[in-house]
């Protein structure tokens, strides 16, 4: 059931490539008006590799993710199966990073004629949420105790479609934008470029949270930017605004600078 074409996990291959392939059978579809019921598919050049000498820049890596996620949205928002179809976008965890709320805390993004569109939804849903969403849509029964017993994403639609398609942004980031080579680096920059070609990037979820974290951070903000490490982990800090709490041994990351 796996696309043969898929490179799958590698930071080697644009996410440009991936929504090529995506497109290629989306249209072979539109000619024969069969479509799977669930499709899942990776577009994990948004993790970056931080400042690693001679990759793309993390700013050109996520670019390359949005505009990626851009033209998939776009053409099947203008397909023939755009009225029947919901797009659920979410990371496969926030890596620790930083947020008002919490650390935990990740985006999702839901797209379809049935959602509000431009609406932010702050009602706390999860990982399951999404499962059990998707499942009340294709009238399956949960899998586990997990997925039945988490909330459905009820407040992100609306009765009435509008099936108007989305316009894809062009990128304003040069998606072949790299970082400098080693030799030309030094100090604050050279530590930090070294940290990341220590990363096992070329596994999944491998490399250091903290050190990937504050490479990036350093990468958009500049080495002389203090990294804010008390929104890092699991703080906490806005969940009582939403009637949330950590459990009592929840561990809570501290900077281990």
């Amino acid at each position: 059931y796996s696309c043969p074409d898929s490179p799958g996990w590698t930071l080697a291959v644009p996410d440009q490539v991936r929504a090529d392939i995506f497109l290629k059978e989306l249209a072979g579809s539109e000619k024969t008006g069969e479509w799977p019921n669930l499709i899942t598919l990776l577009l994990p050049n948004d993790h970056t590799s931080g400042l690693s000498p001679g990759s793309p820049t993390p700013r050109a890596f996520v670019a390359d993710n949005d505009l990626a996620l851009g033209r998939i949205v776009e053409a099947i928002s203008k397909s023939r199966f755009w009225s029947s179809t919901c797009i659920f976008v979410i990371e496969d965890d926030p890596q620790s990073g930083y947020d008002h709320v919490d650390g935990h805390r990740s985006i999702c993004l839901v797209i379809s004629p049935y959602v509000r569109r431009k609406a932010i939804v702050s009602k706390f849903y999860n990982q399951t949420s999404v499962l059990h969403t998707m499942e009340l849509m294709l009238g399956l029964p949960p899998m586990t105790q997990m997925d039945a017993m988490a909330p459905v994403m009820r407040e992100c639609f609306t009765d009435k479609p509008d099936l108007t398609p989305y316009a894809a942004i062009p990128s304003n980031v040069p998606l072949d934008e790299t970082n400098p080579a080693r030799a030309s680096l030094s100090d604050d920059a050279l530590h930090w470029a070294d940290e990341c070609l220590a990363q096992p990037f070329d596994e999944l979820d491998k490399a250091d949270e903290d050190i990937l974290n504050k490479a990036i951070w350093y990468s958009a903000k500049g080495f002389d930017a203090p990294y804010p490490a008390a929104f890092a982990g699991a703080h906490g800090k806005g969940l009582k605004a939403l009637n949330l709490a950590l459990s009592p041994n929840e561990h809570m990351d501290k900077d281990p600078d």
